[in-house]
């Protein structure tokens, strides 16, 4: 068995992470709204020994075009730390990673509430920090527009300094007072049993990197290939040393979307089944969306991906799509129809030997700590990987076969804050 092991997280989305997911036949169609269903994938996960459940979040809708929002896999769920509450007391190992957002909370309520989470948990709580990009979300809190860039990732910084000095309790006599947020008081709950919660970040902009190797846990990216993946890996574990840190004090989790069977014809055709459902209107504006754009439909399908000015939204994931979009001569039409599978991140299709190979090589090719697994329709998806792919990486001494301790951060293998 080899001493450095693979850490998996299971990345739940209603229906599932292929946007048409709630057309599959298979596919629970209220499982947004379906507290048992939600149950199930997390008791699933936990036999499995995952590391931990994930939660992305968006506060309001992530399609202006209701007509377009009402055809998607993510139209309707719960909000995530809630959900995640009620799935604490439901299971008693796995971790438990809710996204929040920077731009649309302060910090010393967000703070309190991860902390109720942990406690509750007994130590398995962890926060994915994002700074929020959709203009849709902005206009649910006052704000006129989305904020830039540049003021978002800083309010951020200030926002995660905050949040940690009350988790760690060095929150002074003094308090805070800084450009965005003001804290006067301790919280009114013991430390975390895990030290503190576990602290996740999802930017992989040149700022967003400094900011993970600054205060991230975990780091949650986007990678097609193995190169992208591997200079990802490099350049963060290389900025950690500016910090006072470690290499080994962050775990890089790229996501994954697997499609896996018995046999690889058999892989193929369930893949090609969920890409027979997609409707062009949908898979273009889920596109749209994540390069910033107001609606490609104007430009021919068939035809390229028009240039694009530099976002103020997703920067890296725009510039992803980008450079595949370039690199394998796709139209638009082709593009967002690979993009509505698995939204930028990684897809492998085949036999469960096939993708513990591809993710063997990752991982034992320095591109990768693990992966936060995004399923392309629940339960199926959830239950194929955990039935034949997760057996295999036990096989392969790659995956645990049980929980090492209580905490995320036990299972995590990261250290306990002072």
């Amino acid at each position: 068995m080899t001493a450095r092991q693979m850490k998996l997280g299971a990345f739940l989305w209603a229906t599932g992470h292929h946007i048409a997911a709630w057309r599959h036949p298979q596919a629970h169609v209220k499982a947004g709204i379906d507290i048992d269903h939600y149950v199930a994938l997390a008791r699933t996960a936990e036999a499995a020994k995952f590391d931990l459940l994930f939660c992305e979040d968006a506060a309001g809708l992530r399609e202006a075009d209701v007509s377009i929002a009402s055809q998607t896999s993510r139209s309707i769920g719960f909000e995530p730390i809630s959900l995640l509450s009620a799935l604490a007391v439901q299971t008693s190992r796995i971790g438990l990673v809710s996204t929040a957002s920077t731009s649309y909370n302060e910090p010393y309520g967000l703070a309190r509430t991860f902390l109720s989470l942990d406690q509750l948990s007994g130590g398995r709580a962890g926060w994915n920090l994002v700074t929020s990009a959709s203009p849709i979300e902005a206009a649910n809190f006052g704000a006129t527009g989305l904020r830039p860039h540049a003021d978002r990732y800083e309010r951020a910084r200030e926002f995660a300094e905050v949040v940690t000095r009350l988790w760690h309790g060095k929150l002074g006599a003094s308090g805070h007072d800084g450009q965005s947020f003001s804290v006067c008081d301790p919280l009114d709950l013991p430390r975390s049993p895990q030290g503190a919660p576990v602290m996740v970040q999802a930017g992989a902009s040149d700022v967003g990197r400094d900011l993970a190797a600054r205060t991230a846990d975990v780091v949650f990216t986007a990678a097609q290939t193995f190169a992208e993946a591997k200079a990802f890996y490099d350049d963060l574990k290389g900025r950690l040393a500016a910090y006072g840190r470690e290499p080994d004090d962050i775990k890089i989790m790229p996501g994954v979307a697997p499609v896996v069977a018995e046999t690889e014809a058999e892989a193929r055709a369930k893949y090609e089944e969920l890409q027979e459902l997609i409707p062009d209107d949908v898979g273009v504006a889920l596109l749209s969306s994540y390069l910033s754009i107001s609606d490609l439909r104007r430009y021919p399908l068939d035809g390229p991906l028009p240039e694009l000015p530099e976002s103020e939204g997703m920067k890296s994931r725009q510039a992803l799509v980008i450079e595949q979009s370039r690199r394998d001569g796709l139209s638009i039409r082709q593009l967002a129809r690979h993009f509505a599978g698995a939204r930028g991140h990684w897809r492998i299709v085949g036999t469960a030997v096939q993708i513990a190979d591809e993710l063997q090589a990752r991982f034992e090719g320095g591109a990768a700590d693990g992966f936060n697994v995004m399923p392309s329709y629940f339960p199926g998806e959830l239950d194929a990987f955990a039935t034949l792919v997760v057996p295999e990486l036990q096989r392969r001494g790659l995956f645990r076969r049980e929980y090492e301790g209580r905490t995320l951060r036990d299972h995590l293998g990261l250290k306990q804050p002072v």
